[in-house]
């Protein structure tokens, strides 16, 4: 049986182009736009997105909602609200993991079988990336193991160095 880490890629370019089940937005609780990874998906995906997206009622950080994927190459958008950095005596690991969680619980209940993830949290919200790869991927590795359907799981990365970040929590956890 192969590991579960080897359905875990890595990709550093932009999340809008990738053709998968269902790609993740690092969104705001509105669900209605923003910048960073946010903005780039809204304007991937059209028009259209927005108009679901104000139909969903927001979305609670840590919790996750799905919508069409518009325009994009993939079928799905999943929305979650990351925590905001406050020095990481707020509940902020628990609460991106819970990012995470619900974002496959979400995906698997379309029945998706391929999930890309930015990684949330880490621009504008601040999160430490150092801090947030290994939860990302620890989470990550649970939640295949709970969904086994899933097939593909990417980290995209716009930046080399936090392409580089994730490379090396990710061949930790394959030790």
């Amino acid at each position: 049986m192969s590991k579960p880490h080897s359905a875990i890629e890595l990709f550093q370019g932009d999340i809008t182009t990738l053709a998968v089940d269902a790609i993740v937005n690092a969104a705001n609780t509105s669900l209605l736009g923003g910048g960073g990874v946010d903005g780039a998906i809204h304007r991937a995906a059209g028009p259209g997105l927005l108009a679901e997206c104000r139909t969903l009622g927001g979305c609670a950080t840590g919790d996750a909602k799905i919508s069409g994927g518009h325009r994009l190459p993939a079928k799905h958008v999943v929305h979650t609200p990351g925590p905001v950095w406050g020095g990481g005596h707020r509940g902020e690991a628990d609460l991106l993991a819970s990012c995470y969680r619900r974002c496959f619980e979400v995906a698997a209940e379309a029945g998706c079988t391929s999930i890309a993830f930015p990684s949330i949290s880490t621009g504008v919200y601040g999160y430490p990336i150092e801090q947030a790869a290994p939860i990302a991927i620890r989470t990550s590795l649970e939640m295949l193991a709970k969904y086994p359907q899933f097939q593909r799981v990417i980290f995209c990365l716009f930046s080399a160095p936090d392409f580089v970040v994730y490379q090396r929590f990710l061949q930790m956890a394959g030790e």
